[in-house]
């Protein structure tokens, strides 16, 4: 169930004291950041100002991810289980998620290859504004989308040479420079991937 401020009461808040376990999942590749508890009070808070906020069991007060180190969590969606006692909220988050500086309290997890590729989305973004000399992405932004676009036009070639001429590997290599090259114009396009996504899955649908 989609999880609203005209809901919250709905909630199974009687099973654990008030306090409802809320698990931080990334909004754009799926990975689990932290897993905290909230009560009424701050699942309110949270849905009213679109930052994580928890309950603190130590300190026994409301407590915003975020309010000190400055490294919020953008709540996307709150959604609840199937017997209305856990939360799973979809958020973006701003620096590293947990206390030791990981960006998961989880960083053993190993991310399916498909949201890699919103891992990668997520660097390539970041490399707007690095030096031109110091990263190969920032030189392909500081070109202009004349030249990326070019530049995935010749992958685009290559990858067909490949499949036809080369061998597998060639293949396997030709194919990763175009889905990379692509997701630098779709960056320089301001263009998320989530957008393409939901075309393809619009198509699949009809």
């Amino acid at each position: 169930m989609l999880v609203t401020k005209d809901n919250v009461n709905e909630l199974a808040w009687q099973k654990m004291d008030n306090l409802i376990p809320a698990i931080i999942q990334h909004s754009a590749t799926g990975a689990v950041l932290m897993q905290g508890y909230m009560n009424q009070d701050s699942l309110t808070a949270t849905l009213t100002t679109g930052k994580a906020t928890f309950f603190s069991r130590s300190k026994q007060a409301l407590w915003v991810k975020g309010e000190t180190s400055g490294n919020f969590l953008n709540v996307e969606q709150v959604l609840t289980d199937c017997d209305q006692d856990s939360l799973l909220i979809a958020c973006t988050p701003i620096g590293p998620s947990c206390h030791l500086g990981t960006e998961s309290c989880f960083p053993e997890q190993k991310l399916t290859q498909q949201n890699f590729l919103s891992q990668l989305e997520q660097v390539i973004a970041s490399r707007k504004n690095d030096k031109p000399e110091e990263s190969y992405t920032a030189h392909l932004f500081s070109r202009g989308t004349t030249k990326i676009a070019q530049k995935v036009g010749e992958e685009g070639v290559e990858v067909a040479l490949a499949a036809v001429a080369e061998t597998k590997e060639d293949l396997l290599g030709e194919c990763a420079d175009l889905f990379y090259h692509s997701l630098v114009l779709l960056a320089d396009q301001n263009i998320d991937l989530s957008e393409v996504m939901a075309v393809l899955q619009k198509r699949h649908n009809k």
